[in-house]
């Protein structure tokens, strides 16, 4: 085990971690945070970035079932789950960094990543600044940063205004429940996910990756068009729920244009049954979809 690791046990002072069969939990020290992290299988590591108001939690059927094959790594990012930062403040590059920071300290040179929602603008990050850190990537519910923006867009931003000004400890249910999930998440599993936002650090982190990370970070740039004068060359596989609209795989196929023009190798792939959420509407037919592309992408 590399000696920057710890085993996570009664000592760590982790409260009520959910328990997946097979999943192992440590912490990684990197700068200005203690990165919490599940782990399972052995293998070529894959690197699993999870969405807002996620942690690692997210991954565990597609992570179990990836974990057949692949050594699956899925982290808590800065501000989420259990991991714990030493500053509240989330900048545009933070979650790069500290990915790259983690990838570093576990002395991984080149991952796969699966990433979704507010893990996959981190991936795309990652991907553009140091293409040699990363094999292949299969990214869930988020269009690549070189899709032309316009009105069809609007209905998929309506919850961004809302999460941006939100009162500090107010519900998120309601971004777990319908339209935003196809079949309606149980209360157990919201608890779940939700139970860290309890600390008011981890609450402040919704808002700090709206004002950091993407308002006053990301969105600028996607609407000026500057990822369209770059070019993306990891291969990349973008995944949309088919009922997540206006995001399907159809939409943004048709919004993208001539990929080519853009990156070396992108693909777009419908899941069935499944809305944003993906991971948690239909974990299987994720599962499938990356397993194969990663096998073609190898």
């Amino acid at each position: 085990m590399d000696e920057k690791m710890t085993e996570a046990g009664p000592s760590a002072e982790v409260p009520q971690m959910p328990v997946v069969p097979g999943f192992a939990h440590r912490f990684v020290d990197i700068p200005g945070l203690r990165v919490h992290v599940a782990a399972s299988g052995e293998g070529e590591p894959v690197l699993m970035l999870h969405g807002l108001p996620q942690h690692w939690w997210q991954w565990r059927a597609v992570g179990s079932a990836l974990g057949e094959r692949y050594r699956v790594i899925c982290p808590d990012a800065r501000g989420f789950g259990w991991s714990q930062a030493a500053s509240p403040r989330i900048a545009r590059y933070s979650m790069r960094d500290d990915v790259l920071a983690l990838l570093d300290a576990l002395e991984l040179e080149r991952v796969r990543l699966v990433a979704h929602d507010m893990g996959a603008v981190v991936a795309a990050q990652v991907a553009y600044a140091h293409p040699d850190r990363v094999q292949a990537m299969v990214i869930l519910s988020v269009p690549p940063p070189f899709m032309r923006l316009g009105l069809g867009m609007l209905p998929a931003m309506r919850h961004v205004p809302k999460l941006r000004y939100r009162r500090a400890g107010s519900s998120l249910d309601w971004v777990l429940a319908p339209p935003y999930v196809a079949t309606p998440m149980s209360e157990p599993t919201k608890e779940a996910y939700l139970r860290p936002l309890r600390d008011p650090a981890k609450d402040a982190a919704i808002s700090e990756v709206y004002r950091g990370l993407l308002i006053g970070g990301e969105m600028p740039t996607l609407a000026m068009g500057t990822y369209r004068r770059r070019r993306l060359a990891v291969p990349a596989l973008y995944c949309f729920g088919d009922r997540d609209e206006p995001l399907t795989a159809d939409f943004v196929r048709k919004q993208s244009g001539d990929v080519s023009r853009f990156a070396d190798h992108v693909e777009f792939a419908s899941i069935p049954d499944a809305a944003h959420f993906a991971t948690d509407d239909n974990p299987g037919a994720v599962t499938g979809l990356a397993k194969e592309f990663f096998a073609r992408a190898a």
